[in-house]
């Protein structure tokens, strides 16, 4: 039987606000367990929740970048469950009217084609403490000062068919809330988390399968390799004659497997109903003109204009628009380079500079070399001054931190690549001289050892004889 994968993914995106949803304590991440819970956090008797503005405003920036309807009048709700690090005994969520509505979301897929995926909705709550397995023996500790912590939970349609569409959803969104600049994306620290429901059914039956929810997996790679083992599981279970049971699993990493926690709750076992102290939020035209007004270039558009504007392939500004901080570095590195060539400077930020960080795993914002400084370079590859091998030297150098710009070095070192064609000329005329059986060979229908000869060229002008100028000087050369 063949069969067909059907996969929603719920995302939480942790709001980049200082403080927390429904309190004044602080989000900042690494402080001592239980210092940054304060009275409303843990629910203390006579305290009231206050709604943080800037929470609302990130919720509307991403259902106005999603094209979402945005409802008139949003309402929280009590989500009603009983677990040691949710001291109130419930969650502040929002339920039947959520406060961004149906949207959708454009993505690229790895053959360079593109699906639109729905979104459901997108919703504001609040974070929960953390239980700490590990740390004691026989026993579970809390940490409560994520309690409270706002969070965007985006819930997608079961559009997605496989694992891949999958990661690159999850991709694309990650993009699109840090160019929002509503959440740092930071998966390492769980401020990007992902549940993944995944379902098979029988190929062109149109009723949905029953569902598994893999619950919060905080890696792309994870995401794929959990959803691909679950696939395996349902349909190893069902070509068995067993029945898949929704529920709710955990991946292990470790082990590659997909293991039951509990069974899937309904939205009736929450209970939930409108929070009592927490009026409805209204949103005005006004307010939402002026921030449909203040949006950033979104990365579409801005892969778009690299396409269109600087005629780069698309390939390459779908790379470069992959995150705002690597899109902002490339266009910097074009201006510092007096916009003479886009591509020679795509080039060096997808190949040179992101080896270099990735090797060492630094991001775009820890990089040793500036734009400016990499402009400059680049400048002198434009205009003949060096080469692209002596221009890799200067790289290095300026990684180093052993340079404050490439001039400098190139005078320092004496890096300045020889185009006087009597200079190259000479050179060329020795290297024929000194290497006679080669020439034979050459001129005899061996064509590929111009390859030698202009190695040769290259090794005795130490690297810096332009490498155009020895190739048309060699053939003409050696054809006479």
């Amino acid at each position: 039987m063949e069969w067909e994968v059907v996969i929603g993914l719920e995302i939480h995106a942790q709001l980049a606000t200082k403080t927390k949803i429904f309190s004044s304590a602080s989000t900042a991440y690494g402080a001592e367990p239980n210092t940054q819970a304060c009275a409303v956090d843990l629910g203390l008797p006579g305290v009231l929740p206050v709604l943080n503005q800037e929470a609302v405003k990130m919720a509307i920036k991403f259902g106005l970048a999603i094209g979402a309807e945005l409802p008139e009048r949003s309402i929280f709700a009590r989500k009603n469950y009983f677990y040691p690090d949710l001291p109130k005994g419930y969650q502040i969520s929002q339920f039947e009217h959520p406060i961004v509505g149906k949207g959708e979301l454009t993505i690229e897929l790895e053959d360079g084609t593109e699906r639109i995926i729905g979104i459901t909705r997108a919703h504001l709550e609040e974070d929960a403490g953390k239980s700490m397995h590990g740390n004691f023996q026989g026993q579970t500790g809390v940490d409560l000062n994520r309690a409270g912590t706002p969070l965007l939970e985006i819930v997608s349609d079961p559009d997605m068919r496989s694992a891949k569409e999958a990661v690159a959803y999850m991709k694309k969104i990650h993009t699109l809330v840090q160019y929002l600049e509503i959440c740092d994306g930071n998966m390492q620290e769980g401020s990007f988390r992902c549940d993944s429901n995944v379902s098979v059914r029988p190929k062109g039956q149109k009723e949905l399968g029953t569902r598994a929810e893999l619950k919060n997996i905080n890696s792309f790679r994870n995401v794929e390799r959990g959803i691909n083992i679950e696939i395996e599981r349902q349909i190893e279970l069902l070509e068995d004659g067993g029945t898949v049971v929704q529920e709710t699993r955990l991946y292990d990493a470790y082990k590659n497997e997909t293991r039951s926690m509990r069974s899937k709750e309904e939205a009736n076992d929450y209970r939930y109903f409108p929070d009592p102290d927490l009026l409805p939020v209204v949103l005005e035209a006004e307010m939402l003109a002026q921030m449909r007004a203040s949006l950033p270039e979104l990365p579409n558009a801005k892969r778009d204009r690299f396409i269109s504007d600087m005629n780069l392939p698309r390939y390459d500004a779908s790379v470069l628009t992959s995150s705002r901080e690597l899109a902002d570095y490339f266009e910097a590195v074009f201006a510092a380079s007096d916009k003479k060539d886009a591509k020679l400077c795509a080039n060096w930020v997808i190949t040179q500079l992101s080896g270099a960080l990735n090797k060492e795993s630094l991001n775009i914002n820890q990089s040793p070399i500036s734009a400016e400084q990499l402009g400059g370079l680049l400048i002198r590859i434009s205009d003949n001054t060096i080469s692209g091998k002596i221009a890799k030297q200067i790289f290095d150098v300026l990684w180093l931190g052993e340079g404050t710009d490439a001039d400098s070095i190139i005078d320092a070192k004496g890096l300045k690549q020889v185009t006087d064609s009597g200079a190259i000329e000479a050179i060329v005329d020795e290297v024929i001289s000194n290497n006679p059986g080669q020439v034979e060979q050459y001129q005899g229908g061996k064509e590929q050892l111009l390859g030698f000869f202009v190695g040769q060229v290259m090794k005795a002008s130490k690297g810096k004889a332009n490498p155009a100028q020895v190739n048309e000087i060699l053939k003409a050369k050696l054809a006479g």
